[in-house]
């Protein structure tokens, strides 16, 4: 196999010339992956001519074997001096904070770990330290005595506040709402076939039920704040407001999303700039010194450690709010994915889980009864009216006693249901039994019965029946 320079990899960074990249000891010419990359053609670009082991590191997405053999297809030859011709890079995760050990860790680096399934039924608000934890790049640093937000785009003035001057100088916001990654349930939606015998594979982290939590979120509302500014209600030269992160990838590229403004200006929105978590300052690891909450809406818009609030006439052209985070038909296959066919997503629909008891759980054929618990949630407010449990897998049902925030009301529930059931188990029956839970919510939307219909490349918004397989024993 050739082998090649690191300066005669350099000269390989166009499609022209060909992309090369290199990886450990290996030359790869990536030209023809170059379209597919699931990340975008841009992002892939940015190693050409280099090395991808950088990147890697950012996004550890790739640390997996699949990757890996995808790669290998495409290797030309051998790097001059192996991996040590590239230079080394410092680790851009060596500042992370500490994470309690009890979340169940699902990526390293970018950090996320879900809440287990048992402390979500536990109390009606997540500790900071059990809530569910969603990262797309390293936990910036952040200098919280300087720390400001910028506020502009049209039609306002530009202001730079701080947290302390929010807090001084607009009125006080308290709301209780639930945060849920859109990728919620992933691993139940890998679990099924892609409809219609197709190979397509769903890619995303293995969230199980815990990557939704619940907290007591204190700022103030953003309209307020963007009144101040002198955003005028009704200015058809505005339609999104974007939100942009302090947290950046190797380029400067920060994390950034949009909300429409109708949401934003709403004075039954609830938005807002959050510097408190439960009664406590936020965390880093939740967007401390200030995040913005956005009820009702997918977790990808709730941007945390905010730094920039832009208002514009068009939406985000960010990669999380463009590229990420809508889905489409279980027909659609990832060489076939036309990324403006649909809108981002926002609000969220109806769904519910079973917290306890959990996936292979032995119960007695002495206690003649199961206790099952779980959570339900409906995004854009809509309140939860029922949910239904079942011990037959679905052939009768049973509504479940509902436990609701005391501030929570109908089209502003923002925060989950928490429900409990007891239900008899069948008379003298010993074997396999297959628990399930469905929400509706005030609109009589409720949830479908399995994932054929929902499935989609990104396994997102995974809002079917939950079932939980459970054994009868003496």
């Amino acid at each position: 196999m050739p082998v090649f320079t690191a300066e005669e990899v350099a000269q390989h960074r166009t499609p022209k010339d060909r992309v090369w990249v290199t990886y450990k000891d290996g030359v790869y010419d990536v030209t023809d992956f170059v379209a597919q990359h699931p990340g975008g053609a841009a992002k892939i670009m940015l190693a050409a001519g280099g090395s991808v082991e950088p990147f890697w590191g950012l996004y550890q997405q790739h640390m997996k074997q699949e990757v890996r053999d995808i790669l290998a297809q495409y290797r030309i030859g051998s790097l001059k001096g192996g991996a040590a011709a590239v230079a080394p890079t410092e680790d851009p995760y060596r500042n992370e904070p500490r994470r309690h050990p009890a979340l169940i860790v699902r990526s390293d680096k970018p950090f996320n770990g879900e809440t287990p399934a048992e402390l979500l039924v536990a109390s009606p608000v997540t500790p900071n330290d059990m809530f569910f934890v969603r990262h797309h790049l390293p936990v910036p640093v952040i200098d919280n005595d300087k720390f400001t937000v910028t506020v502009e785009g049209a039609g306002m003035r530009s202001l730079q506040l701080s947290v302390q001057q929010l807090q001084q100088n607009f009125k006080r916001a308290q709301v209780a709402a639930t945060v849920q990654c859109t990728g919620n349930r992933r691993t139940e939606m890998k679990a099924a076939p892609a409809p219609g015998g197709s190979a397509a594979q769903i890619k995303g982290l293995d969230w199980e039920l815990g990557a939704i939590s619940n907290a007591e979120w204190g700022g103030v509302l953003l309209r307020d704040v963007l009144l101040a500014a002198g955003l005028q209600p009704g200015d058809a030269s505005v339609q999104h407001i974007h939100l942009i992160g302090l947290d950046t990838d190797m380029t400067g590229t920060p994390y950034a999303a949009s909300i429409p403004i109708d949401k934003a200006l709403s004075e039954a929105g609830d938005v807002l700039l959050a510097w408190e978590m439960n009664g406590q300052p936020i965390p880093a690891d939740h967007g401390g010194p200030l995040r913005v909450v956005v009820p009702g809406t997918t977790g990808a818009r709730s941007v945390k450690w905010i730094g920039r609030i832009v208002a514009s006439a068009d939406e985000c052209q960010g990669h999380w709010q463009q590229k990420d985070y809508k889905a489409f038909s279980p027909g659609t296959d990832w060489d076939a994915i036309d990324w403006s066919a649909a809108p981002a997503i926002q609000e969220m629909p109806v769904v519910s889980a079973i917290c306890e008891p959990a996936e292979g759980a032995e119960l007695s054929t002495y206690d003649s009864e199961v206790t099952i618990k779980g959570y339900a949630w409906s995004g854009g407010g809509r309140d939860i009216i029922r949910v239904d449990v079942s011990a037959d897998g679905g052939k009768t049902w049973s509504p479940a006693k509902l436990s609701k925030h005391p501030h929570s009301r109908p089209s502003r529930a923002w925060a989950w249901t928490l429900y409990e059931a007891t239900l008899p188990l069948p008379e003298g029956f010993k074997g396999q039994l297959q628990l399930a839970c469905k929400a509706t919510d005030q609109s009589y939307n409720t949830q479908p019965e399995d994932v054929s219909s929902i499935w989609n490349i990104r396994g997102l918004v995974n809002n079917a029946w939950h079932k939980v397989n459970v054994s009868v024993v003496e």
